[in-house]
């Protein structure tokens, strides 16, 4: 058995060979490497990409109005205020989750290039995808999971999602909180000769590009005009990176792409402590801060999920008004549906009030629920770490410790998360690679394009660090 120095020192080299991606065509020196080469060389169009996933019966999903979440919303608002809210039901691809749309065109490109299964690291919904993909293509699967903290304590949500990879025929291994997630998952692949089916690569973020293309076809349908916003949960990246996309070829280039997460601040993903004080196995700032300001922190050379480039606003949710959503959806709309696209929802409604009576908000995404991922499971939970679940103002929220339930709708808000900041950290972040050296005028045009920072604020920021 290798050891942990040993295997990571191997990453590129077992990454490359699982891939069969040649990321090296398209590194331009230093930081910079073309984005849009890599993205539009997978081989497959966007015409493709529906046509495979369509074998399998993922996409075309329906696009639900929420009549009676939109009248509540209104009657919060102020005069002519509330927007018309939608719902895209991602719930009813074949795994319940839009991430069979990404897991679509893993598979069936390893099963074009001959590979005998796929290997995923993921605690989400994607193991699923992948282990359901596989099913159909006739390929194994092996999915790494981080469930457990050093008591053998393990989420039910994340549980759940192990049972569901389960259940669709997967191999799961299951890992206790720390590095060793990622030196499994490489040992697997090299071990193995399967295909590398990460969350973060081309063929995972063009998968999900239908999803954008949908949701503007589907409103345009519907309304006879394009969504005004689009809200998206925000985690790793992919998620906003290729609806974002998928709108833009669309033709949807005025719609805002609006990101947002749960606020965990406070809590470390990689903490044994804090691992199981948080409600939220994605979705959540843990995961979406340190990839919005630097993606390239992910499992391939070049992570194709790179946020900055779409978002045009970022805020937060509490856990609290995520399960008050979740209630609401059910409740108002006969919609069961699990956390993740819920605080897209929780989100959306806040900011619907805020927008004209005849504009129209999407919620982009739905999620399947039941067993650990629903509610009364995640409390229960969160109460056996000695969380305290209480109603109330969810101001009072502080994550780790405290999970209030509003009392009342108009306790849902949004909270703003200044993108320049978020800009900011990831140019400090792009720096610190350079150790020292100057930015080549490629390097300038690039973290430009990858942050959507000036030229003259990418010059300032590295003068203030020489």
């Amino acid at each position: 058995m290798p050891s942990y120095t040993d295997i990571i020192a191997k990453k590129g080299e077992i990454t490359a060979k699982a891939l069969g991606f040649d990321y090296t065509r398209y590194e331009q020196g230093g930081l910079a490497f073309d984005y849009e080469g890599m993205m539009s060389n997978t081989g497959y169009t966007l015409d493709d990409i529906r046509r495979i996933q369509l074998e399998t019966g993922v996409g075309a999903t329906p696009l639900l109005e929420l009549r009676n979440i939109t009248r509540l919303a209104r009657k919060l608002a102020g005069r002519g205020k509330g927007a018309r809210i939608f719902i895209k039901d991602e719930a009813a691809n074949p795994s319940g989750s839009f991430k069979a749309r990404r897991a679509a065109i893993s598979v069936y490109h390893a099963q074009q290039h001959g590979f005998a299964g796929v290997v995923a690291a993921t605690s989400g919904n994607y193991g699923a995808a992948v282990a359901s993909q596989a099913a159909m293509r006739g390929l194994k699967a092996i999915i790494v999971q981080e469930v457990y903290d050093s008591k053998s304590q393990g989420q039910p949500e994340i549980l759940e999602k192990g049972r569901a990879c389960e259940a669709y025929g997967a191999e799961v291994l299951q890992l206790t909180v720390g590095p060793e997630l990622f030196a499994v998952f490489l040992q697997v692949l090299e071990s193995t000769g399967y295909f590398n089916a990460s969350l973060y690569t081309p063929y995972g973020i063009a998968g999900i590009e239908t999803l954008g293309l949908e949701v503007v076809e589907g409103v345009r349908q519907q309304t006879g005009r394009d969504p005004d916003a689009v809200v998206i949960t925000h985690a790793g990246g992919g998620n906003v990176t290729g609806t974002a996309r998928g709108m833009k070829k669309a033709g949807a280039l005025a719609t805002l792409v609006i990101g947002a997460s749960v606020d965990l601040a406070g809590l470390h993903m990689a903490s044994d402590h804090d691992f199981n004080r948080k409600s939220f196995t994605t979705g959540h700032t843990g995961f979406a801060v340190p990839f919005t300001t630097w993606p390239d922190r992910a499992d391939v050379p070049r992570n194709a999920a790179r946020s900055l480039r779409y978002l045009d606003r970022f805020g937060t949710v509490t856990q609290g008004e995520v399960f008050y959503a979740t209630e609401m959806l059910a409740q108002l709309e006969g919609l069961e549906r699990g956390p993740a696209g819920n605080i897209s929802l929780a989100a959306a409604f806040a900011l619907a009030q805020e927008m004209d009576h005849d504009q129209v908000i999407v919620v982009q995404e739905t999620e399947y629920t039941g067993a650990g991922k629903h509610p009364n499971a995640q409390l229960a939970f969160a109460r056996e770490q000695g969380i305290v679940v209480r109603s109330g103002d969810p101001v009072d929220n502080v994550p780790g410790k405290t999970i209030v339930i509003p009392s009342n709708p108009r306790q849902l808000r949004y909270k703003e998360v200044p993108l320049d900041g978020l800009r900011h950290s990831y140019l400090r972040n792009a720096l610190e690679q350079k150790k020292g050296q100057a930015l080549t005028p490629r390097e300038v045009e690039f973290l430009c394009e990858d942050s959507k920072l000036t030229p003259e604020a990418v010059l300032e920021g590295q003068r203030e660090r020489e």
